[in-house]
């Protein structure tokens, strides 16, 4: 068995593990945003449902409220 190890075959595992090392920030902050930006959009959807829900209550305590006043 031979002690030395193809160069080519060196210079291919490092520069792989170049590759991953330097695209894992940029991978961190683009899952990061994407996080965020999800979480962001259901907060708005969570508001719009909120607001819809409310306003389907507004006649109805409206109605109980004139009830209470005719008494």
């Amino acid at each position: 068995m031979a002690d030395t190890v193809n160069g080519q075959i060196t210079d291919a595992v490092t520069q792989t593990n170049v590759k991953v090392v330097a695209e894992a920030p940029s991978q961190a902050m683009a899952m990061l945003y994407q996080i965020a930006t999800q979480a962001n959009g259901m907060t708005m959807q969570n508001a719009a449902s909120n607001q819809q829900n409310i306003n389907q209550l507004n006649p109805i305590i409206v109605a109980e409220a004139i009830s209470v006043i005719k008494g």
